[in-house]
């Protein structure tokens, strides 16, 4: 060999080189580079190697090839299988360095290798052409395709290897090699060649004696050469062996043999030989092919959900209209896009006589099929032979669209690229249709219709795990059904993918699975079984993308919640906001994220439990958790900005983030317009930090502290309550008193929202305590007032007045004008209870007065409602109506839909004391509404009560008791 003729020394081959590695299966396992054998190592190294060949282009996980190598993998089976890698790579790997025949792959590996390198795929494709071949007449063709196939075998399949796999592909792979004999040699005896098979046929019957189809070929060539009492001889001798061995006779077509042998039926002559096809074969006109091409896949036996799309997909698909339907499904992968495409088009199959044609084009992976490779098959099924072909793509695109003009003909085209891959396999007739499945979404092509295809739904997912888990068990554990199917995010392939794992375990209940299925970290790896795997599934899409986009599909799956805005995904990325929209649309153009409504994208559930694996395994989980900090300090800043024109002046914005630099907002409408929108996605990923060991525990509390406007707002108190007393925990257990305090400030302000008095006064003392021993005079003021306010049932009324001078002193000490109008505010709610209503009145207008002046809406609001309580306990009830109906009406303009039934509930009190129970029922009445709309328990009492009043008041007893009870 001459030197640069052939790989370096040492280096492995160039799968796609000019000397290609070959693996051969079909026979002793061996590897080939040029004329070169490879030195594949052990047995054992050898059947792994077999294992990914067996799967090439597909990731093969560890624990599969653990499997595959022992039927009990001994201690240290992966370090084993590590080696057995590290060891071939040293022989296929042309840079070792870079490996890019045998790829790491998330929990496995990859055999990159085109299907041409791997013998076990090259007779496949052989055989399957000769399909192709005989369904369209080309008989000639068909023989030398199998002759091929044939003449790759070299003895006995996976010769010499150990283990469970080998063991269980070797009888496949012999049971497919007789098949495929018997093809061929049925192929000859068609072309006449009787005399020319006997030998091979003899060597057959001896080596397989029982099996009766290949006697009948060799009597039937015997016979057809003259020979005819050797011919019934075979018969003979089949017989007394199947009466030894088995104890039967030959069966039914092998004992017509011998009876048309002896009887000498003319039709068992050899057939005439068919003319081979002449230069211009296959470019007759349509309809020269013997048999319509009918080339779907079966339909899914247990195919279960999507009827009313089914029906809309097949009324867009029905011939006859004005243009040729083309008709597009995308989604992720595992959606269920081929089994709804495949259902369809079966069930319009029959509106198309002329044919319908499948390809899968290979999209997601990583060697896409060819268009051009794609219509020699086409025009193959058509009747074209393959010496008629045109060599280029666009000719044989033209050559397509003139053959099927006309004609109704169905093409499905499964799991396309893009919309470049497809264009050449459009039809140009309207007679025609096409069915599109694709992970991204195909644009700049012309289509009647393209459908985004969605996760199935809970009733839908149960149906199909009962479909094939069973219907018995679904029915004795409904719950942990719903259960199950939930934790599959109700994506079909995940479903599938649990339903027959439980299938294979018939002992296992299904909440034993679902309770596999809890554990995030563990949930993907459960969701795989044999060919089966959602991971796998994913890291299709994900292997095509780019190294900045796969950055964003990973980093952008950190933080719970409803999604990331473009603002976030920014943070998270560390780039310009219009980048990060960018990098968020590719995605979402690729099926990996869904976008509700622009600058918002969501993850499937498991696509984000596959993205968070890829950082911890690529990025690592510093990186992850830096990621998660940097996004609440953007929330930190964006919060602390809403809270200075939603509330302007108060002073916490500036004692958390003096310094941030947040979004700014042109005023309160536009901040409340964010909050409603991005609270949930903040509230969230503040949960997800304060479930860490290691949280950003100070930046969460400061978090907390500006978060307490949403009770201001009348929104998301419970999980605002729910993520202050996780905080105020956590702090005290880390030894932060200063944002144990400011959490434990939020925190005594929500239970006293949900009307828990004594959680909220047991806050109020810890929160005193804290801020005088930690400085945070800030805090006081509110405290106090609090205190006042949550010891009303329990204390004097000169203790509770005394508490609310001092806070007010204090407030005006601190001499934040914003602070003191609230806690002033607040002492006219104590000074009303304590039975000093003008006092509470005269606070209540001052601080109305002060938020006017400084633009406060809400702090006006929360003041119409304490003057409007001062009123009404100094008997002046209709003023006391007019201010509560201007509360109303300001809630209604927030949008506060929360503090709605408490000032209801005042309204209520005031009509009726003003002698107008009508109206005051109906203000009751409204307020249980809304309460119950809103999910708010603690409201529903008050409002009860209120009716039961107005009842009485009505006459109406009855009623009112009820209520009242």
């Amino acid at each position: 060999m001459t030197d640069g003729a052939g790989p370096r020394d040492g280096a492995g081959p160039d799968p796609d080189g000019p000397e290609r590695l070959r693996l051969c299966l079909l026979g002793p396992v061996q590897a080939w580079c040029g004329e070169r054998e490879l030195d594949l190592g052990s047995p054992q190294q050898r059947a792994l190697l077999t294992a990914l060949a067996l799967r090439a282009r597909r990731i093969v996980s560890v624990d599969e090839l653990l499997d595959a190598l022992w039927e009990e993998p001994p201690a240290r089976a992966a370090t084993v299988v590590r080696t057995y890698v590290s060891r071939l790579r040293r022989v296929l790997e042309p840079d070792r360095a870079h490996p890019a025949v045998l790829v790491s792959s998330g929990s496995g590996y990859v055999l990159r290798v085109p299907a041409e390198s791997v013998d076990v795929e090259v007779f496949e494709n052989r055989v399957a052409a000769a399909g192709r071949a005989r369904a369209r007449g080309d008989a000639a063709g068909a023989l030398g395709l199998l002759r091929e196939a044939c003449e790759l075998w070299h003895g006995e399949p996976l010769a010499g290897l150990p283990g469970p796999l080998a063991q269980a592909h070797r009888a496949r792979l012999v049971e497919r090699r007789l098949h495929a004999v018997q093809a061929w040699l049925e192929a000859e005896l068609a072309a006449g060649r009787h005399a020319d098979v006997i030998g091979e046929l003899t060597v057959w019957v001896n080596q397989y004696p029982l099996l009766e189809p290949v006697r009948e070929l060799l009597m039937l060539a015997l016979y057809r050469s003259g020979r005819q009492a050797e011919a019934l001889g075979v018969y003979a001798d089949a017989r007394r062996t199947l009466l030894e061995q088995l104890g039967v006779d030959p069966g039914p077509r092998l004992r017509e043999l011998q009876v048309g042998i002896l009887s000498g039926d003319p039709k068992l002559a050899a057939p005439p030989v068919p003319p081979a096809p002449g230069p211009g074969a296959g470019g007759g006109p349509a309809g020269s092919s013997p048999l319509p091409p009918a080339q779907l896949p079966a339909d899914v036996s247990d195919y279960t959900g999507r009827d009313g799309l089914c029906a809309e997909l097949c009324a867009d698909l029905a011939p006859g209209g004005p243009a040729m339907p083309v008709v597009g499904v995308s989604g992720l992968g595992g959606v269920g896009k081929s089994a709804l495409a495949v259902h369809v088009a079966h069930a319009v199959g029959g509106q198309y006589p002329d044919g319908q044609l499948y390809v899968n084009l290979r999209g997601a992976g990583a060697l896409p099929a060819d268009p051009g490779e794609v219509l020699a098959g086409f025009l193959g099924a058509l009747g074209v032979a393959d010496a008629a072909l045109p060599q280029g793509t666009a000719e044989r695109a033209a050559m397509f669209r003139s053959r099927v003009a006309g004609r109704r003909v169905l093409i499905v085209l499964d799991d396309a690229r893009d919309s470049r891959q497809v264009g050449p396999l459009l039809p140009g007739s309207r007679s025609c249709a096409v069915l599109v499945t694709s992970r991204a979404w195909l644009s700049g092509m012309p289509m009647t219709r393209q459908v985004g295809l969605e996760p199935l739904t809970s009733e839908e997912s149960v149906r199909l795990l009962a479909a094939i888990a069973g219907e018995a068990r679904v029915a004795a554990e409904p719950a942990a059904a719903r259960r199950l199917a939930e934790a599959c995010g109700f994506l079909p392939l995940a479903v599938r993918t649990a339903a027959s794992r439980l299938a294979a375990r018939p002992a296992w209940e299904l909440a034993h699975m679902a309770d596999r299925l809890a554990s995030e970290r563990r949930r993907l790896a459960e969701l795989e079984t044999g060919e089966l795997a959602v991971a796998a599934s994913f890291r299709l899409s994900y292997d095509q993308l780019d190294p900045e986009t796969a950055r964003a599909f990973r980093l952008l799956s950190l933080p719970d919640g409803p999604g990331v805005s473009s603002a976030a995904a920014a943070v998270l990325l560390g780039l310009p906001e219009r980048e990060a929209e960018r990098l968020a649309e590719s995605l979402t153009d690729l099926g990996l994220l869904s976008c509700p409504y622009p600058g918002r994208y969501q993850y499937h559930d498991l696509l984000r439990l596959f993205a968070r694996e890829l950082v911890r395994e690529v990025d690592g989980e510093a990186a992850g958790r830096a990621a998660v900090e940097r996004l609440l300090r953007h929330y930190l800043a964006t919060v602390a900005g809403l809270y200075r024109v939603v509330r302007p002046g108060y002073p916490f914005p500036d004692l958390v983030a003096p310094e941030a630099v947040g979004p700014r907002f042109g005023g309160p409408a536009e901040g409340l317009r964010w909050a409603r929108r991005e609270i949930p996605a903040v509230l969230a990923v503040a949960g997800q930090a304060a479930r860490e060991p290691d949280g950003p525990l100070a930046v969460l509390a400061d978090l907390a502290l500006v978060l307490i406007q949403l009770i201001d707002l009348g929104m998301a108190v419970p999980e605002l309550c729910d993520l202050a007393g996780r905080l105020a925990s956590a702090a005290r257990a880390a030894g932060l008193p200063e944002s144990e305090a400011r959490a434990r400030y939020t925190l005594m302000w929500a239970q006293r929202e949900f009307q828990r008095t004594r959680q909220a006064r047991d806050e109020a003392v810890r929160v005193i305590a804290l801020a005088r021993r930690t400085g945070q005079a800030v805090l006081l003021p509110g405290a106090l007032a609090a205190l006042a306010l949550t010891s009303l049932p329990h204390c004097g009324d000169e203790e509770v007045a005394a508490w609310c001078d001092e806070a007010v002193a204090l407030s005006a000490e601190l001499g934040n004008r914003s602070a003191h109008a609230f806690v002033e505010g607040m002492a006219a709610l104590a000074d009303v209870a304590v039975g000093r209503p003008e006092s509470a009145r005269r606070r209540a207008e001052r601080s109305l007065a002060t938020f006017r002046e400084l633009g406060d809406f809400v702090g006006q609001v929360h003041m119409l409602y304490a003057r409007a309580t001062a009123l009404h306990g100094m008997g002046r009830f209709e003023a006391a109506c007019a201010d509560y109906r201007g509360c109303l009406g300001a809630l209604r303009a927030l949008g506060s839909w929360d503090r709605m039934p408490g000032v209801l509930v005042g309204l209520a009190e005031s009509c009726r004391a003003a002698g107008r129970p009508t109206e005051a029922l109906e203000a009751a009445e409204e307020a249980l509404a809304i309460a119950r709309k809103v999910g708010l328990e603690h409201r529903e009492a008050g409002a009860l009560t209120a009716i039961g009043h107005a009842l009485f008041d009505l006459g109406e007893h009855h009623r009112g008791r009820a209520c009242l009870a």
